[in-house]
């Protein structure tokens, strides 16, 4: 697939690019903080707002409730100047549409600051179903964050639904200036660590009695443990 440069209009000196990775973070692990500092350190960016979801349009609600999952990402967090927790969506009462919560980053920080909103290979994939999905390419770049060993997207292009492949076209390349020179609209691929680190792994073995140590941060396995979290769930 051929990467085109991406025209950008000149920005002020002091428009940082932001990160952004949202999810359900039911629980955070090592596998959603590796990839947002790594990201972060790849692409130079100024912060990663963590964006826990309230109520995710997309699959079924979280195990844990909603005070638990924000603070078990308040105590990962700790101590990293660089990954920040964004409450926004997680009070909610109403779906968390990331179009949504993008248009309130853009009310508070302006039109001009970069913004790169990080998803996985899986997630892009299925980005034509997500709510008004054509407005994230106005709003922020799209960061896709490719492990080793999952096909590439120009591999996944001849399975793309017509108009996300278009998109996708239109809007990949391979110059990291792209997203520090422009507010959004690019669409770059960004090799990560491989860590095979699953939420649902993690609430398999406490419901099954075994312990996920190493998975997750001590402070958040341990709040896990003085809350009783994820001890009766079902995850078939």
């Amino acid at each position: 697939m051929e990467q085109l440069p991406i025209p950008h209009p000149s920005l002020p000196a002091d428009s940082s690019p932001i990160g952004i990775l949202g999810g359900t973070f039911d629980p955070l692990h090592f596998g959603h903080l590796r990839l947002a500092q790594e990201l972060a350190q790849q692409l130079a960016l100024d912060e990663v707002r963590i964006i826990p979801a309230g109520s995710p349009p997309h699959r079924a609600p979280p195990s844990a409730a909603v005070q638990h999952r924000l603070e078990m990402v308040r105590l990962g967090l700790a101590g990293n100047p660089l990954l920040i927790l964004d409450e926004r969506e997680i009070s909610k009462s109403t779906p968390s549409y990331t179009v949504e919560t993008l248009l309130d980053l853009r009310r508070e920080l302006g039109a001009a600051r970069p913004l790169c909103l990080f998803l996985g290979s899986d997630a892009f994939l299925g980005l034509a179903g997500w709510h008004r999905w054509r407005e994230l390419f106005e709003l922020a770049h799209v960061v896709v964050a490719q492990r080793p060993g999952h096909p590439g997207l120009a591999r996944a292009a001849a399975t793309m639904p017509a108009q996300l492949r278009d998109e996708l076209n239109r809007r990949l390349t391979n110059e990291a200036e792209a997203l520090r020179s422009a507010p959004a609209g690019a669409i770059i691929v960004q090799p990560v660590t491989a860590l095979d680190i699953s939420a649902t792994q993690i609430r398999e073995e406490l419901a099954a009695g075994r312990s996920p140590c190493y998975l997750l941060p001590d402070a958040v396995l341990d709040y896990i443990q003085t809350h009783s979290l994820y001890k009766d769930i079902d995850e078939t």
